[in-house]
């Protein structure tokens, strides 16, 4: 009876970092939270306390605990552009591929993709993109998102961030980031959240924290406070208000307490690190992108996919160019990344 569950986390391991338990402080600050009675909506001690946080860690900001990600990047879409705006987003973008087309139904904009060599949009891309303006027949462009990190596991350094944002704000548009795995972003450039947000000129952000141990939980955080006015109504007709909010944001507190962010995000990294180190030397592999967080992303020969995936479970990302990706997080451990090594040496070997 053991093997199974054993053998379930082992075929789960590198599929994604939402697989990955809630850490353990993060379950301390829930049962914390979780004596007595308390307001409802956001109007309880854990969100006047993670508000505080969030000004302390961004700046003057306007924070709102959402349930999740998705939730958190259409309504803060929808809160800063009409229906007949678009937003220009990097091809590879969570909004753009793994969203089920919410943002374009709830916020009922236009998403103008780009295709990147690395997930990431550049100054150039933006302004070729930035047509039409005034034009009544044409959609008008009102934002331009960022993922960071992308989805390709690349990360936008502060520089290129401030770069995006001088031209959105050239052309009268916002920058919204996709913060999913912030805390990734921030470590491996080892810089604080605010260096690679606020200091950049970044107007709005979806502020992850599910990927980073948390139960679930993020916040959609306005730096322009002016853009936060509607945002109470857009969240409640989003579905995306708690009522025992509580819990949301006591997680969210505890994920900025102590910088318990860059802990569990710094091993995440540290682990794709080691795992790309080694799946390299290990030959007849490629790693497809600088890994620059906690995505490792990877050329597999078929047969040593394929041999693979009847111990491991992972996503094939480009099935044509046989590239597969392998996430780590907080809960990953060096064993687990060897067992991994060892099992990819195995399959070359009797490919």
């Amino acid at each position: 009876m053991s093997e199974g569950p054993a053998r379930e986390h082992r075929l789960v391991l590198f599929a994604s970092d939402n697989y990955a338990g809630v850490h353990p402080a993060v379950l301390a600050a829930i049962a914390a939270a979780n004596g007595g009675f308390a307001p409802a909506y956001g109007d309880d001690d854990w969100t006047l306390a993670l508000r505080e946080r969030m000004r302390e860690v961004f700046g003057e900001v306007d924070v709102f605990p959402v349930f999740n990600g998705t939730g958190g990047n259409v309504t803060a879409l929808a809160t800063v552009m009409s229906p007949f705006e678009a937003v220009i987003c990097a091809e590879t973008a969570h909004i753009n591929v793994d969203e089920c087309g919410a943002p374009e139904r709830f916020a009922g904009c236009k998403l103008v993709d780009l295709p990147t060599a690395d997930g990431k949009l550049t100054p150039e891309l933006v302004r070729g993109a930035v047509v039409g303006l005034g034009d009544q027949h044409h959609v008008q462009p009102r934002v331009v998102s960022i993922t960071q990190p992308t989805e390709l596991g690349t990360v936008y350094t502060p520089a290129e961030t401030a770069a995006l944002a001088a031209v959105a704000h050239t052309a009268g548009l916002l920058l919204h980031v996709d913060g999913a795995r912030l805390p990734n972003a921030a470590a491996g450039l080892d810089t604080g959240l605010r260096e690679i947000t606020a200091d950049c000129g970044v107007d709005v952000l979806t502020f992850g924290g599910t990927k980073s141990g948390l139960l679930g939980g993020e916040a959609v955080v306005f730096f322009r406070r002016d853009l936060a006015e509607r945002y109470v109504f857009v969240r409640k007709q989003g579905m995306q208000l708690a009522s025992k909010m509580r819990f949301v944001s006591a997680q969210l507190l505890r994920l900025l307490e102590d910088d318990l962010w860059r802990e569990t995000a710094g091993h995440a990294n540290a682990m794709a690190q080691r795992l790309a180190a080694a799946a390299a030397a290990a030959g007849g592999v490629r790693i497809a992108y600088p890994v620059q967080a906690n995505a490792v992303f990877v050329a597999l020969p078929e047969a040593v996919k394929d041999r693979l995936l009847e111990d491991y479970r992972f996503y094939t990302w480009d099935e044509q160019a046989g590239v597969v990706r392998w996430m780590c997080s907080w809960q990953t451990t060096p064993d687990d990344v060897d067992r991994l090594v060892t099992a990819l040496r195995e399959a070359a070997a009797a490919a």
